[in-house]
């Protein structure tokens, strides 16, 4: 007689879930006696065993015997969390195996590209983000006009696709906005437009699109059409060694140089220093005289760098208003005292948007390399902390590395996961804590409903939040938390991703409404979401 196995295996992932969550949420435990785990573990390993999940049966027994080397007594709720974290993925994965469709595996990682896409048809913008991103890229969405332009300009996406078709502004209108600010960078844009005339797609690559793809869409010859924008966006960036708008030196020259700077240290034993400079209030310039003057203000202050130094010394553009100069045979001590003059000198610049004049100033940290142990990773963080604590100080100074050894508070940083299946809570608080980002003071909270998350204390905070939101809850819905947050006096303060099921077409149209900053569909890979997670958080300001 054949027995039926999904009954007793939810059973068991039932089981999983409640002792997890009995360890990692209830607020009276705070360690966990090791007999406790050994016994859990041993139940798991026969259980699934006997279930065929032969996976979790070899990763039970695994753990088990790393457990009896270990000899812990008591478990701290993060270390335990850490040492069952594959344990839990695999968990996610057997209970979701037969929600999604088996498909290969196509490893992007050194080469993936972030898309974006605007399209007001729900419909065929979930459809463009499902088969994109099941072939190993990044994408993000929007339906709004005006909100995806802001995001391009956040995000820096490698390619845009972009409907013709659009609410309130239509996407040769986006297109024209974007090439003014654009027009020095190459970024593959592709027009989609049911509008398949030989007019319409004349009008596309005379404003500046590079390719013209009609509906309905050949998904073969789209794929296609992508590989070859990334690759050419990809071969594009490998080759050019000046930044295309301040004609500087960009940041793959400046990983290059400073490889090539150390080498020289250990040979000539003569020392240099780094320092990482950054526009003070920058996205107030852009949010307020927009993304055009924001171009100034960066081709101004590069031509003033080179204009303020010596010969042998190098400008890079390392991203965004973030400069790094490289100062061979200079000391902290000097090079700080001339960053300081060059604040100064700067502060006078007058720039002029639409009759009103404002100036900039600008932060920096400096490091000077003196000791063959120091690597150009630490040399650079080393700088870069200098730099925040520049900012925190007030601004518009420069700051050497000995200062930088003095305590500063971090920014805070509140990061809240909402969502009522503990493995999927587990699982984002051990990414989440295990990520690191300098100067960021990472609150980390997770809630099992929205009504808890919206009494806590850290949903009122005006601190930068990065919230994760599931769409479907018991008693209060994502949508639902989503709208409060957005009409809450601190609406500003909120980054949101949601997760939502795959089919739930209407949720997606709304939450994007609602001003969710990218979704991501259950089940989901955990190395896809992870990737997805650092590249928002690293947007929040």
């Amino acid at each position: 007689m054949h027995v039926k196995l999904e009954k007793y295996q939810s059973h068991l992932f039932k089981n999983i879930k409640e002792q997890l969550s009995q360890w990692f949420e209830e607020d009276k435990i705070d360690e966990i006696n090791n007999e406790e785990v050994y016994r859990f573990l041993h139940s798991i390993k026969g259980t699934a065993g006997t279930l065929q999940l032969g996976g979790l049966m070899q990763l039970s027994d695994y753990l088990l015997l790393a457990n009896n080397e270990m000899e812990i007594v008591n478990w701290r709720k993060n270390e335990l969390r850490n040492f069952l974290f594959d344990l839990i993925e695999l968990t996610y994965a057997y209970e979701h195996f037969n929600d999604v469709e088996l498909k290969t595996e196509v490893d992007r990682e050194t080469a993936a590209g972030l898309i974006q896409i605007i399209d007001d048809d729900v419909s065929m913008l979930i459809f463009l983000k499902d088969i994109l991103e099941e072939n190993g890229w990044m994408v993000i969405t929007n339906t709004d006009p005006e909100k995806a332009t802001q995001q391009y300009f956040d995000m820096q996406p490698d390619c845009l696709i972009l409907d013709v078709q659009l609410p309130s502004k239509t996407g040769f209108q986006i297109l024209d906005d974007i090439q003014q600010h654009n027009e020095k960078y190459f970024i593959p844009k592709i027009m989609i437009s049911i509008q398949n005339d030989k007019e319409s797609r004349l009008k596309a690559y005379k404003m500046g699109a590079d390719d013209f793809i009609g509906k309905p869409i050949d998904v073969e010859e789209f794929l296609a059409k992508m590989d070859r924008h990334l690759q050419r966006k990809r071969l594009f960036d490998q080759s050019v060694l000046i930044d295309e708008l301040t004609q500087v030196y960009n940041r793959r020259f400046f990983e290059d140089s400073i490889t090539r700077f150390f080498q020289d240290f250990k040979r000539t034993k003569q020392g240099f220093t780094i320092a990482v400079l950054d526009l003070d209030r920058f996205k107030c310039i852009n949010d307020t005289h927009g993304h055009l003057m924001g171009d100034q203000v960066l081709m101004e202050f590069a031509k003033f760098l080179k204009q303020s130094i010596r010969s042998s010394d190098i400008v890079f553009r390392y991203g965004g208003e973030e400069f790094v100069v490289i100062f061979p045979r200079a000391s902290n001590e000097d090079v700080e005292r001339l960053l300081n003059q060059m604040i100064q000198n700067f502060s006078t610049v007058l720039f002029t948007s639409k009759d009103q004049t404002f100036s900039v100033t600008f932060s920096a940290g400096v490091y000077t390399v003196e000791e063959e142990a120091v690597t150009p990773e630490s040399a650079f963080k080393k700088a870069d902390g200098s730099l925040y604590l520049a900012k925190r100080s007030g601004r518009a100074r420069a700051m050497g590395a000995k200062s930088s050894n003095m305590l500063f508070k971090k920014k805070v940083l509140n990061i809240s996961i909402v969502d009522d299946d503990v493995i999927i809570r587990t699982m984002l608080t051990n990414i989440l804590e295990s990520m690191e980002l300098d100067h960021l003071d990472m609150k980390v909270a997770a809630y099992e409903n929205g009504g808890l998350f919206l009494a806590s204390n850290q949903a009122k905070e005006n601190h930068p939040h990065f919230l994760i939101l599931d769409g479907i809850m018991p008693d209060m819905d994502g949508l639902e938390v989503l709208k409060t947050v957005k009409q809450a006096k601190n609406a500003a303060c909120f980054t949101v991703l949601m997760l939502t099921g795959r089919k739930s077409e209407e949720d997606i149209a709304r939450a994007l409404q609602l001003g969710a900053d990218d979704y991501v569909t259950k089940p989901f890979s955990v190395q896809e979401l992870q990737r997805r997670i650092e590249r928002l958080v690293k947007q929040v300001k």
